[in-house]
């Protein structure tokens, strides 16, 4: 291994890197720490990181670390689970930057990638073609095809397509000693006479080891659908003619070239699809009709057993899932897949696999899905394996190191067996599934790896585990690749020649050792707790907390695993800031792991207040999609509260953030200067002067003050009606207060008796959002008890609280229960019902009852992203399925990118509209122009009106409208903002129908 820098030295070379290149380079100790791990138990900081911007860039970056016998390790996703992706060198970053499609070739069916990109990228791309490519693992959201080459990865559906080894047909690589040379099939007339070089000498040393220890590979290598330990050195055989040398990369995990451009083998998508859901009375039953399935010729045989069926089960999103596709309760099932462009031949596919199961003992026990939709759905649940899995674990954290084992199939009920039972003979439980159509099944222990006993159980097992795989004639690694946990078991599993073989490879490439060094050769021992994320020298010192931590707040920080599901880049609402910047710092994974390492004192003794550490948090918007969508769920947002108190408590408060946190305390003063305050939108430079002085953009027009604002005491309603009481959150009383009325309106129209949430100190209440948003906690809990105390006479008789702002509202049902504020919040928090959501209990309960005039339009809802991650958002249809003629659909978003006081900021702004840009605006600026518009969010409707001049409204205008006008022609009449980003004129704010100015209400008041 290529010796340690000094200080000075690391110095000199990260100055030299970024003279010579245009990418990004990172060498401070936070940067360092985040690339320190993957998610797998290991963790090694890494000289520096470089994230290369351009292809010339990796080619200087590798001349550079040969120049100055620097060690290289090259990074994807930073997924891998066995410790491939960390080192002491210089660590590459492809992920940002080099992740392109640059071209695909429908008539050769090939397409060639940088090694950075995505698999469901590159998909998502291919999609339009009509062509996939089709090794599509489960973490295909975040796993670059840089990555998956590197650890020869096979997804599901490896028995129809096969896997990276048969999909890669050639790799534009770099050497050791920077030279560039392309790895792919031999010519038939190779080596050529004419043309001799030092690449095609070792290409010909390579293949006289083939024929020199042909009888030696062919007896280790076995024979099964998937195998990626070692080498491949069966591609080197004799009789594998025409030889393609990018197998040889396949699997070889950065340790003999790196990969600079890969070609991949495309399939056209399928067009039909069958899935059959095989039910066995235990995990052997169905282990044992495997090899009997797989003569059918499926796509795809998926196993899940009755632990994981039962953790899914306990699962609030996929348990509606599963009731749609088991039937009683199953020991284990199968997923069994058919493909082919004609669907009565994959239904007469399925009719086969029944009649298969009959004859095997397992009658009726094929439940059928012919649909895409609840396909998608049923592999939804098989691909959320993991995740649940690491979830759901008992004692000790699952760790990864004997998951990734195949064995014949004939062995496979057998081997299972065994497992489990060595599992349980040290007390150990643990779900599995896997590719049962390969041989491959995944299991995962609970560990605790800070205990050394649990250290030394770990090397037990995998030592015992590979001896039954052995016996077997199996592979200790078919999928996920060696890495730090499994490459020291080579010798044991192949032979002290193959090993010597794999040295002499590696030596052939690499002679100095410095490519991802200690992986498939030169490995330490697995169990070195020195290179774990938890060495023995690991201590977290006593942390007072300002929120209550269930279980403490260090078990909630080292709960993130690494796995990188955060770092998806479509579908869900997870993280906004990591898909604009592309950044680790601002993943959820960066977020965690820099906490990590600042509690344990890894970044000094002041690194959890570190301005690093706020540089971490900065562009954290709180969404709280981490906590819904993390597997683990880490909770970021309420870690950022943490940092944040911790901050202001040693640094003290800036102005500016004053201003946001303490809003709701100053706002009835400052209301009665109204025009003045808004006078900054429309006077000449004071939009300016804002900025300068105090950070707030000039180019965003701020929230505007209402001249009516909504402070009504007085119940309304019915005096009989059923009663509900209404919270007025900070927002809407003194900004939009014209929402609050349509509620009120709405809601005494079905009958309700309507009472006001007032504090008897006069001052309206606050949920505390802006003091946590601002990590002033203390002010947030006195506030939280003021909302408390006023609302318990209603909690205590059963008469639900209901609000319109998700931010505020949806606050009573999470901080609430950190702030300690004992029984009463606990009984607020379950009491507490955003409206949409209470007017669809009713309904569902048949007692709603609106008359509703129709609206014949469609409408576009974009969810609030605390909703999405803490309610969901059925109940927004259901509330507008009231209203004749109005179709509603959502759009596909995360967080609008405003998040409060976040996109006012001159520092966030571009930030800020990159969010937006993501999803929501395209979906808008594609829809029809005169679509309804409808946010809950107060600081969505403006990021909407800022940034398209489009105007956005409430459901409770909504509602009000279709109750109080209604008629085809009836559209809400808030003036829309004319342009992006345009100053209003003074004009506007005194426009009859301005929402600072409205016009009367049905009694003929103006004020209050």
């Amino acid at each position: 291994m290529p010796p340690l820098l000094n200080d000075a030295a690391r110095g000199r070379l990260a100055d030299r890197l970024r003279s010579e290149i245009e990418g990004e380079v990172l060498f401070d100790r936070f940067d360092r720490g985040r690339y320190a791990t993957d998610a797998s138990i290991y963790q090694v900081f890494p000289l520096g990181v470089v994230a290369p911007r351009t292809e010339h860039d990796l080619l200087a970056i590798a001349g550079i670390a040969a120049e100055e016998g620097v060690a290289l390790t090259a990074r994807g996703g930073g997924t891998a689970t066995a410790g491939q992706t960390v080192g002491e060198g210089l660590l590459i970053d492809c992920s940002k930057y080099l992740n392109k499609l640059l071209f695909h070739d429908l008539g050769a069916m090939t397409c060639a990638v940088q090694p950075g990109i995505t698999l469901e990228a590159l998909n998502r791309q291919l999609a339009p073609e009509g062509v996939w490519f089709p090794v599509d693992i489960a973490s295909g959201g975040r796993a670059t095809l840089g990555g998956m080459t590197a650890t020869g990865a096979r997804g599901p559906r490896a028995l129809r397509y096969g896997g990276m080894r048969e999909n890669v047909s050639a790799i534009d690589a770099i050497l050791a000693d920077g030279a560039e040379a392309v790895f792919g099939e031999l010519p038939e007339d190779f080596p050529d006479p004419e043309a001799p070089g030092a690449f095609d000498d070792g290409v010909l040393t390579l293949l006289e080891m083939g024929e020199q220890h042909e009888e030696m590979i062919r007896r280790v290598f076995p024979d099964l659908p998937q195998r990626a330990a070692g080498y491949n050195l069966d591609a080197l055989l004799p009789d594998r003619q025409p030889h393609n040398m990018a197998e040889l990369l396949v699997g070889s995990e950065g340790t003999l070239a790196l990969s600079k451009r890969i070609e991949l083998k495309l399939a056209p998508l399928p067009k039909n699809r069958a899935l059959g859901v095989c039910h066995f009375p235990d995990l052997r039953a169905g282990l044992e009709a495997v090899p009997y399935l797989v003569k059918l010729q499926p796509t795809a045989i998926e196993l899940m057993d009755q632990s994981l069926l039962e953790l899914a089960n306990g699962n609030t999103r996929l348990s509606p899932i599963l009731r749609r596709f088991i039937r009683g309760e199953p020991g284990a099932i199968l997923l069994v897949e058919f493909m082919g462009d004609v669907r009565m031949e994959n239904i007469r596919k399925l009719k086969e696999l029944d009649e298969l199961m009959a004859e095997l003992g397992h009658r009726h026990a094929v439940v059928e899905a012919v649909g895409a939709e609840v396909q998608s759905a049923i592999w939804h649940v098989r691909d959320q394996a993991l995740n649940l899995l690491m979830a759901g674990s008992g004692a000790g954290q699952p760790v990864s190191f004997i998951d990734d084992c195949a064995v014949p199939l004939d062995h496979l009920a057998d081997y299972a067996e065994d497992v489990t039972t060595m599992l349980a003979r040290y007390g150990i439980e643990t779900s599995l599934y896997g590719h049962a159509g390969a041989g491959c099944l995944h299991m995962r222990p609970g560990l605790n790896l800070k205990r050394a006993g649990d250290v030394k159980t770990m090397r037990r097992l995998a030592e015992e585990t590979f001896a039954l795989v052995r016996r077997y004639g199996g592979t200790h690694a078919a999928s996920y690749g060696d890495g730090l946990a499994r490459s020291e078991f080579h010798a044991t599993m192949f032979g002290r020649k193959a090993s010597r073989v794999f040295r002499e490879v590696k030596a052939l490439f690499d002679p100095d050792g410095r490519l991802n060094p200690g992986k498939i050769t030169g490995a330490p021992r697995m169990d070195d707790r020195m290179l774990f994320r938890y060495s023995p020298d690991y201590r977290v010192p006593p942390i007072e907390t300002a929120l209550e931590w269930p279980g403490g707040f260090q078990p909630a920080v080292e709960a993130c695993d690494g796995n990188g599901a955060c770092r998806k880049l479509s579908e869900g609402a997870m993280c906004p800031s990591y898909r604009v910047t592309r950044n680790e710092r601002d993943s959820p994974r960066g977020r965690a792991n820099t906490l990590r390492l600042a509690i344990s004192g890894q970044l000094g003794p002041d690194g959890f207040t570190a301005p690093e550490m706020l540089e971490t948090m900065k562009l954290c918007v709180s969404c709280k999609a981490c906590k819904s969508e993390c597997p683990a769920s880490v909770d970021i947002a309420k870690m950022k509260t943490e940092v944040l108190n911790a901050a202001h408590k040693r640094h003290g408060l800036p102005l500016r953030e004053q201003l946001t946190a303490y809003l709701p305390r100053y706002a009835p003063y400052a209301r009665r200067f109204w025009w003045a305050l808004n006078a900054r939108d429309f006077v000449p430079s004071l939009a300016m002067l804002s900025d300068m002085a105090l950070g707030f953009s000039a180019h965003r027009r701020l929230p505007q003050w209402s001249a009516r604002p909504f402070l009504t005491n007085e119940p309304a309603g019915p005096e009989d009606g059923q009663e509900v009481a209404l919270f007025a959150d900070t927002f809407n009383t003194w900004f939009e207060p014209g929402n609050l009325r349509a509620a009120v309106e709405v809601l005494t129209a079905a009958g309700r008796r309507v009472h006001i949430l007032r504090a008897g100190d006069k001052r309206p209440l606050c949920c505390g959002r802006t003091f946590l948003a601002s990590g002033l906690v203390d002010e947030a809990r006195a506030e939280a008890r003021r909302t408390v105390q006023t609302a318990a006479r209603f909690v205590e008789r059963g008469v639900p609280v209901i609000g319109l702002e998700p931010a505020c509202l949806l606050t009573f049902r999470d901080e609430y229960r950190d702030l300690g504020l004992g029984d009463p919040g606990k009984r607020l928090s379950g009491s507490s019902w955003l409206l949409e959501e209470y007017i669809a209990r009713e309904m569902a309960a048949g007692r709603w009852a609106l008359s509703a005039s129709p609206i014949e339009a469609k409408a576009l809802i974009h969810g609030h992203c605390h909703q999405k991650a803490l309610g969901g958002m059925d109940a927004m249809h259901t509330a507008l399925s009231q209203v004749p003629g109005l179709e509603s659909a959502a759009i596909d978003s995360g967080c609008c990118g405003m998040a409060g006081a976040f996109g006012y900021l001159s520092e966030n702004l571009d930030a800020s509209i990159d969010m937006a840009e993501l999803a929501l605006f395209p979906a808008i600026r594609q829809s029809e122009r005169d679509a309804l518009l409808i946010a809950n969010g107060f600081s969505c409707r403006h990021q909407i009106a800022d940034g398209l001049g489009r105007s956005v409204h409430h459901l409770a205008i909504i509602l009000n409208l279709a109750r109080s006008a209604g008629g085809p022609e009836a559209k809400p009449q808030t003036p829309a903002r004319r342009g992006p980003l345009r100053r209003n004129r003074m004009l506007d704010y005194f426009r009859a129908d301005s929402p600072n100015n409205p016009a009367p209400d049905a009694n003929g008041q103006k004020g209050e």
